[in-house]
């Protein structure tokens, strides 16, 4: 089982910055590929970033790419996203996942662990 809690999240401006993290324990390690996701209402779950255990391989969604850095600390156990130049439609609760791997992948269907999920509101 793996846990993971993420934290991080708020109120900023058009153009602001946050740095969410995702905390995971249990058997959270190198051999999981960590994900970001994230959900508005009435909406499905949407990719934003991926990383890689080993080789800290990223993957981004489109939208995304350019502003939004995701690293790791694997000593930590704890996933980082960077969000510079935030816009409005940024706003959404945004999840951590875990997956037991070593391919980064976008489909939320494959991640097993989930967080509880952290708010990022974006005022324009």
């Amino acid at each position: 089982q793996v846990q993971l809690v993420e934290s991080g999240g708020g109120l900023v401006q058009a153009g602001g910055s946050l740095r969410l993290s995702c905390a995971a324990s249990g058997r959270a390690g190198v051999s999981y590929v960590m994900g970001w996701f994230r959900q508005t209402p009435g909406k499905e779950r949407e990719f934003v970033a991926a990383i890689s255990g080993t080789l800290s391989n990223a993957l981004y969604a489109d939208s995304v790419k350019g502003r939004f850095t995701i690293s790791r600390d694997n000593a930590k156990n704890t996933v980082y996203l960077q969000m510079n130049s935030l816009k409005p439609e940024d706003t959404a609760v945004y999840y951590c996942a875990a997956e037991w791997g070593w391919t980064v992948k976008a489909n939320p269907d494959e991640y097993d662990y989930w967080g509880q999920g952290t708010q990022v509101t974006v005022s324009s």
